[in-house]
């Protein structure tokens, strides 16, 4: 499956501005779902919540947030809705402490922890009866979905049948330094001002960790936030050892089912080392689809969003094709 530069997505003119692509999608998609929670027990007795919309299909998609989002999150909503039209059940799957519920342990989430999405699986696959399962991934959870792909392709499921990667940062600390950016400010804020609540309250709950409550308060990248919590919690030396261990990149070369990434050159979150043109080119399973416009899990052509789905069509496309 090839590199695809697609020229044709070509939004309207006040849409071609990355930050409106973004940001419009982000504040002005009105679709809602009436999702029905299950809660699944962790091996490490913790607890991840499920919310699942159901059309009776043998089928299902799941599908997972990025940085901070959870299944609540408008494009999150849109797919459902498109793929329930269209037969498909749907599993949101909201990582730990995303789900508005803290979750029990020091450790939560991050951008290349596979084993929540394994036993994710595992659980849908013991409690439920579907004939396949794909799997959709924005942003961070793109990179998580890409790595999955490549680093675990000898024991996949063979249930699972499909992923499909959007504005996925396969380079995470390239992906860092773009989001750094002073035009970026409005983000990285958004970004660190939840990510340090959470890290604050675990603080309170877990006093002997041994973090360093100051450099989380007073961080203002990820470069500085990741080295005081993600790394120091999950196991890594600092947020290059981090970065480095968990960026999907690496990874692409093992794919070995069909996998679809989709990026705009213009996404404000990413650096040129997450588009992997080169690792795509004459790849048996994977596809990179990547357009001119459409900022960071944007992507919407015109000002109404039901009529102007063009993601979440080739979203539809890619997984009927391999259903």
């Amino acid at each position: 499956m090839p590199f695809i530069e697609n020229t044709s997505f070509k939004p309207h003119l006040l849409l071609r501005n990355k930050h409106v692509n973004t940001l419009y999608r982000y504040f002005l998609s009105k679709v809602k779902i009436d999702f029905i929670r299950q809660r699944m027990s962790t091996k490490d007795h913790d607890f991840i919540d499920l919310d699942v919309s159901s059309v009776n299909s043998k089928k299902v998609v799941i599908a997972i947030h990025g940085l901070e989002g959870s299944s609540d999150s408008n494009y999150i909503h849109s797919i459902t809705e498109v793929l329930n039209t269209n037969n498909y059940d749907v599993i949101a799957y909201n990582m730990r402490g995303c789900s508005g519920e803290a979750n029990k342990l020091l450790s939560s989430y991050h951008s290349g922890k596979i084993s929540d999405l394994i036993e994710v699986i595992d659980f849908i696959k013991a409690n439920y009866k579907y004939q396949q399962i794909h799997i959709i991934g924005y942003s961070l959870s793109g990179n998580m979905t890409l790595k999955y792909m490549g680093e675990y392709a000898d024991t996949i499921p063979n249930i699972v049948k499909s992923a499909i990667a959007i504005s996925a940062p396969c380079d995470l600390k390239g992906s860092s330094n773009a989001i750094s950016a002073r035009e970026n400010k409005i983000y990285m804020n958004g970004f660190l001002k939840t990510l340090k609540v959470k890290a604050l309250e675990k603080i309170e709950r877990f006093p002997d960790a041994g973090l360093d409550k100051q450099k989380i308060i007073f961080a203002t990248n990820f470069s500085e936030f990741d080295s005081a919590f993600t790394a120091p919690t999950h196991g890594f030396i600092d947020a290059d050892d981090y970065w480095k261990q968990s960026s999907a990149n690496q990874f692409l070369k093992f794919i070995t089912k069909p996998t679809l990434l989709i990026s705009s050159k213009d996404d404000p979150f990413l650096s040129n080392t997450c588009l992997p043109i080169n690792q795509s080119k004459n790849h048996p399973f994977f596809t990179f689809l990547q357009t001119n416009y459409g900022g960071h899990i944007g992507f919407t052509r015109g000002f109404f969003l039901k009529k102007e789905r063009w993601l979440e069509y080739k979203i539809l496309d890619f997984i009927k094709k391999n259903s």
